[in-house]
This record gives structure tokens, C-alpha cells and sequence, in this order.
């Protein structure tokens, strides 16, 4: 007997080490994927490809990295909404042109999307303190533009730029006016234990009930549910109920976190929807729910109104 449990004991010792050991070699690893297996870390296209108009963009983050954007207008004078995309953790911001090209068509939005330091054309490795900084110049560089509307600015964030986006959305209450969050999980510490199984009895956020004895060892923690709360802004939570990475129950706890505080909380399901195709399984539902929630929450100002009808006529007649 006493055999049979030190060998027990050896064995939980083994894979507590074994997750240890994982989790310092593996983790950025694990959380930034900024090369996806079988091609190269430059962008496979530019805007360009898909005929849209677009600005090379170079950004200095605080700390001296040089960072890469691509801001992709509408039309050359497009007062609309601009919203600062935060991509998934896979890729670079090239794999995301498809969408955007149907976002900027759907929405009637200018979109600025940013490199993550280590992601694209831009320089560095990837961290939660530097991805943080750089989300910040972006932010800081289209709140200085004289070319948009800066009363108009959302932040969309899919799954780790979720986290991303509600950092620096909470951080600037009086220069984002809007949070778009999809598919985005509740921390990095809850996404270990749905990685490697086993690691949820030592790993865990806020709302775990294990003793987290390993959380010290987790660099990149992204702890969205302990910020979303915190959060002013009107947030919309778009969940694919088909994700087969993130549980949809991270969506749900999340606008639970924020609702609780926040009453422009808005969250929309879609059954058909999986981690990256979420967008695409909506089709119109999704677009609709967007185009919904920026007209209630982020309205156009009354002075704008004639230029606007005027965009609204050259989409029409160039269609």
C-alpha cells in the first residue's frame, strides 16, 4: 500500500513538473503564433490585391520598437466609424484581409490594423507588456489623425486581440468609443487547463477554484475577466457557439463580468459559428448586429450628415 501511493505521489510530482517545465519552454509559444506551420512571416498580399485603398503605416512603440499598420479608408473622406483591429494570435494581419474587405463594404468604416511587435513587417518578439504598448501608439496615432472622425473610434478584437482591445479600451475611456469582442477567451490561465488538461489543478484565473500554485509561471496571463468589468464603454460580444479553441462559456462569462457593471452591455450569439469563421457562418446576422450596435452606440455627428448622404451616393453609383 504504502508502494502503490508513493508511486501516486511520484507520478503527480512528474506531470506537475512536466507542466512546469512546459510552460517555461512552450508558452509564447503557445500564445503567439506569429508564422503559421509551412509559410514565411512576411504578408502573403497587401491590400492592394483585394483593390482596396490603404496607408503603409510605421509606428514607434514607447519602448523603441518599430511597428507595421495598414489603415485601409472607405473613401478618402470617410467621416464614418474607424475601428482599430486586433487580430487572433495566429498569422499576421494579411490573413484577416478578406474580412475586412467585406467589413469596410458592410460597415461603411476605415480600419487600421496593427502588427503586433514580432507579427508582419513589424520588429521585436511578442509579450503581454509590449503587445499592450503597441496597441496604445495605434490608438494614439489615429486619435491625433485630422482625416477621421476621432469621436468614432472602436476597438474590434478577435480571441487574443479581444484581450488586447479591452486593455487598451479600459485604458482610454475618452478615446475609444466603442468595444467589439469576439471569440476571446477569459485568460490565458483558464485557456492552460483547456490546453493541457491536467494543468487546470495548478493554473487558473480569478474564477478558478484550484490553488493556482503555477500561475506565477505564466508570462502572458491576459486576464480579460478581470478587466472586461472594468471596462465604460458600450461593449458587443460576438460568440461563435461552434468554437472548437475557446469555450463558448468564456464569451459567456465575460459579458456576464461586464454586464454586472456595464447596462450597454450586448451580446450575440451564432450557432453555426466557429473560432475564425464566425464572421463568415453569420453572414447577414452578423453584419447586422454590427451595423446595429454602431448606430445606437456610436452615432455620426448631426454636422457630418451632408457628407455622409454624399459617401452613401458614391457607394451607390459605383456599385
Amino acid at each position: 500500500m504504502v508502494t502503490y501511493v508513493s508511486a501516486l505521489l511520484y507520478g503527480v510530482g512528474g506531470l506537475v513538473v512536466a507542466g512546469m517545465a512546459l510552460l517555461v519552454a512552450l508558452q509564447e509559444k503557445l500564445v503567439y503564433v506569429p508564422v503559421l506551420p509551412g509559410l514565411t512571416k512576411s504578408y502573403p498580399i497587401t491590400p492592394a490585391r483585394l483593390r482596396l485603398t490603404y496607408e503603409d503605416v510605421w509606428l514607434q512603440s514607447s519602448d523603441g520598437v518599430r511597428l507595421h499598420a495598414w489603415f485601409i479608408k472607405l473613401l478618402p473622406n470617410c467621416r464614418g466609424p474607424t475601428l482599430l483591429f486586433f487580430q487572433e494570435n495566429a498569422g499576421n494581419i494579411a490573413h484577416r484581409l478578406e474580412m475586412v474587405r467585406i467589413m469596410i463594404q458592410r460597415l461603411q468604416c476605415n480600419v487600421f490594423m496593427l502588427s503586433y511587435r514580432g507579427y508582419g513587417a513589424s520588429e521585436g518578439y511578442p509579450s503581454q507588456h509590449g503587445i499592450t504598448k503597441d496597441a496604445q501608439v495605434a490608438l494614439d496615432h489615429l486619435y491625433q489623425r485630422t482625416d477621421i472622425d476621432t469621436s468614432r473610434i472602436v476597438v474590434f478584437g478577435r480571441s487574443l486581440g479581444g484581450a488586447v482591445g479591452t486593455v487598451v479600451t479600459k485604458n482610454n475611456p475618452d478615446k475609444v468609443a466603442a468595444l467589439l469582442v469576439e471569440n476571446t477567451f477569459t485568460s490565458i490561465l483558464d485557456m492552460a487547463g483547456v490546453l493541457l488538461p491536467f494543468l487546470k489543478w495548478f493554473i487558473g484565473g480569478s474564477s478558478s477554484k484550484g490553488p493556482k500554485v503555477l500561475n506565477f509561471l505564466v508570462r502572458s496571463p491576459w486576464s480579460t475577466i478581470d478587466v472586461i468589468g472594468e471596462v465604460k464603454q458600450p461593449i458587443l460580444f460576438l460568440s461563435g457557439l461552434q468554437d472548437e479553441m475557446i469555450p463558448p462559456s468564456h464569451m459567456q462569462m465575460l459579458y456576464a463580468k461586464a454586464a454586472a457593471h456595464n447596462r450597454r452591455s450586448v451580446f450575440a450569439e451564432f450557432p453555426t459559428g466557429m473560432h475564425m469563421d464566425t464572421w463568415l457562418a453569420g453572414g447577414d446576422h452578423y453584419w447586422r448586429t454590427i451595423q446595429e450596435f454602431l448606430q445606437q452606440h456610436v452615432q455620426e455627428k448631426k454636422d457630418d450628415e451632408s457628407s455622409n448622404n454624399d459617401i452613401a451616393a458614391a457607394i451607390e453609383s459605383s456599385l
